[in-house]
């Protein structure tokens, strides 16, 4: 059964920072590139960031210099690291996994930045 499971999101200052977890199961894990995506009030879901099979990363730029992605292939988990958080970055946080033919999505973790 495959799972994808978030954890880690809160409410927090702005300034602050979260670590995200995404535990995944049921599946190669090392084999699929693993996403963040995130989805804020009346607005779509949008991309955050990727981590390759072979780690390399990518971003969106509003978050670039801030968030941080890694996995741990041994744990089959990723890590979202997002520092200076600000009020826009306020919403459900999404892990996906996707290879050629599959796609799966974790139910999310709401993350709130606010005074």
């Amino acid at each position: 059964q495959v799972q994808l499971v978030e954890s880690g999101g809160g409410l927090v200052q702005p300034g602050g920072s979260l670590r995200l977890s995404c535990a995944a199961s049921g599946f190669a894990f090392s084999s699929y590139n693993m996403f963040w995506y995130r989805q804020a009030p009346g607005k779509q879901r949008e991309f955050v960031a990727v981590i390759s099979r072979g780690s390399s990363t990518n971003y969106v730029d509003s978050v670039k210099g801030r968030f941080t992605l890694s996995r741990d292939n041994a744990k089959n988990t990723v890590y979202l690291q997002m520092n200076s958080l600000k009020p826009e970055d306020t919403a459900v946080y999404y892990c996906n996994a996707q290879f050629p033919g599959s796609d799966y999505w974790g139910q999310g973790t709401q993350v709130t930045v606010s005074l």
